[in-house]
């Protein structure tokens, strides 16, 4: 018996029992259809946490104070007056992993024009400052390292702070608006970014020249803050430990030694890569989780299978008695059964990789969540849809190859 005749015993078999042989590709359709659907979600959340972060600076690195015991007690990390100009300088100049770096000293108040105001933050930065956050002027010009080193009161603003400061639509470029009690010139206006993934507005801040803001409005000397951003991303390790070296020689901190330990670090270092890999991993976790739950139907329906094989090994009895009385062998026997499954389960995994992609995009379209449908995803589930039939199917078509054929025949 060739194996175009055991394809055509299958389909009459199948095409026998429509409705039987659809309940029993069900299973295999909606497991199918739930591993591409839920993958689809999680790689399309990741894709996207990615892309916000990137938005928030492409290689950022983050050097803030650290924390310290005063009498006992810790400090603020933000009351700490460790980051100076020299150790800007410092870095600016003799970091080779670094291409561009900026500054930052922060501080919240109320701004006014006229009779509108609104809350928000002013960050004292420098012209390096739009490239690692990756922002752009819209409207006018970012200032000039003139206004930086005269400390001139211009700024720039955010979009929210424009909409709330003009709401009649007014162009905002060249007028006077106060922080504080302070006057500043707007010189520019910043283009829109909106939320990142975690909820915080992008054009929620005016920037302005970090010595303005240093000695007019928060009477210092000190830094908040270094921003920098790495030449690529696989140096940022490199970018890191090279700017520790730089700041732990230039705040004369102790290396260890065979009889004293290594004095900590007055600072802290952050990557916005290290950001990244914690939300890689947590979004590799919720994948995975959400593979193996959609992956219990795939196990479902395969036993499914294996239950209606069953059922239609014990119905054909007879007619497999018959057909070894007159010269089928065992082998012929299981491989009808089995390509009977084969069937089952492939049919039953295009249906569902079709019906997988769908709802992927039913799901982008109505409740607008990200979905990403990787290749993979799509021939992993195939390939594990098959293998279901294979593993399922092979053990009733064992049983059915394994009858006695006498008693086959006899069976009532």
């Amino acid at each position: 018996m060739n194996y175009t005749n055991l394809f055509k015993i299958a389909l009459r078999a199948i095409a026998a029992n429509k409705m039987r042989s659809f309940l029993t590709a069900l299973g295999i359709i909606i497991g199918v259809a739930s591993v591409i659907t839920m993958l689809a979600i999680g790689q399309g959340s990741k894709k996207s946490i990615q892309a916000n972060i990137a938005e928030m600076g492409s290689n950022m690195i983050m050097i803030s104070p650290g924390a310290d015991m005063r009498g006992g007690v810790r400090q603020d990390p933000s009351a700490m007056q460790t980051l100076k100009l020299a150790d800007y300088t410092a870095i600016k100049e003799q970091c080779n992993y670094i291409k561009a770096i900026s500054p930052t000293v922060t501080s919240s108040g109320q701004w006014i024009y006229g009779n509108n105001n609104t809350q928000s933050s002013i960050y004292g930065v420098n012209g390096d400052y739009l490239e690692i956050r990756q922002l752009s002027v819209s409207d006018g010009e970012m200032f000039t390292d003139n206004d930086i080193k005269s400390s001139a009161k211009v700024c720039v603003l955010g979009q929210t702070v424009v909409g709330y400061l003009f709401p009649d639509g007014s162009d905002p470029i060249g007028k006077v608006v106060r922080f504080n009690s302070i006057p500043f010139r707007v010189v520019g206006v910043l283009k829109k970014k909106g939320y990142n993934s975690m909820g915080m507005d992008q054009d929620d801040l005016v920037l302005a020249p970090y010595t303005t803001v240093m000695k007019r409005i928060l009477a210092q000397t000190y830094l908040g803050g270094i921003t920098c951003s790495a030449v690529v991303e696989g140096v940022t390790d490199k970018a890191t430990s090279q700017i520790s070296t730089i700041l732990r020689r230039n705040h004369k901190l102790k290396d260890a030694t065979d009889t004293t330990e290594a004095d900590n670090d007055d600072f802290n270092i952050r990557s916005q890569e290290e950001l990244s890999s914690m939300m890689n991993s947590t979004t590799d976790m919720l994948t995975i989780l959400l593979g193996c739950v959609a992956g219990i139907s795939l196990i479902v329906g395969g036993i499914g299978i294996m239950n209606i094989m069953y059922v239609s090994v014990t119905e054909r009895t007879r007619e497999i008695g018959l057909r070894m009385s007159v010269g089928a062998r065992g082998i012929d026997i299981l491989n009808q059964f089995l390509i009977e499954a084969i069937m089952l389960s492939v049919t039953g995994g295009i249906i569902g990789v079709l019906l997988g992609i769908g709802a992927s995009y039913g799901v982008n379209l109505l409740a607008h969540w990200p979905i990403f449908i990787q290749p993979w995803s799509i021939v992993m589930s195939f390939a594990v849809c098959t293998f279901t039939g294979v593993f399922f199917g092979w053990y009733p078509a064992k049983k059915a190859a394994r009858l006695d054929p006498i008693e086959a025949i006899r069976y009532e």
